[in-house]
């Protein structure tokens, strides 16, 4: 078996949009702040985008793929459930998570004081230690829709390892 068939990188990216009347979670963690975001499952844009990045480094498709916006199923769904069902998808096929890197752009609210939660709760999620889940967190400067705070999003890069 050759070092290509042992590794597996894989990325997602998402953005949602703030919306009223919704509480903000990331990474599975509920921030205080006034505004929520819009989306048909709770909308965690971070737990969406690692997802993403599971589901890519697999080539199992998308999060839309697996949990459609159209499924009443997932109205309002937990992302930390889609996310333990793509990663048990991951799992079964052998695969282990050596690292996952993201980062979540927003110029409000401040999530430097969340970020140890946020790592908390994936490392939970995946059942690995939290030395191989890294946050990070970053405004756009006041660039952009993210500058303009009118949504948040995120990036996500896994290093999946066979074994």
């Amino acid at each position: 078996m050759s070092i290509l068939d042992e590794l597996r990188i894989g990325h997602g990216y998402d953005v949602h949009a703030f919306c009223d009347d919704r509480d903000l979670i990331l990474g599975g963690v509920q921030i205080p702040y006034t505004k929520g975001l819009l989306g048909h499952s709770d909308a965690d844009v971070l737990l969406h985008c690692i997802t993403d990045a599971v589901l890519g480094a697999v080539a199992a498709d998308d999060i839309g793929a697996w949990f459609p916006d159209t499924d009443k199923a997932h109205r309002d769904a937990d992302s930390a459930m889609l996310l333990q069902v793509a990663w048990d998808h991951a799992s079964k096929q052998g695969w282990k998570l050596v690292n996952l890197d993201s980062v979540v752009m927003a110029q409000a609210p401040k999530l430097r004081p969340h970020v140890l939660a946020m790592r908390g709760r994936i490392s939970e999620i995946l059942a690995v230690d939290l030395a191989r889940v890294s946050v990070k967190a970053t405004t756009t400067e006041g660039l952009g829709f993210v500058g303009r705070q009118e949504g948040i999003a995120a990036s996500a890069t896994v290093l999946l390892c066979r074994g």
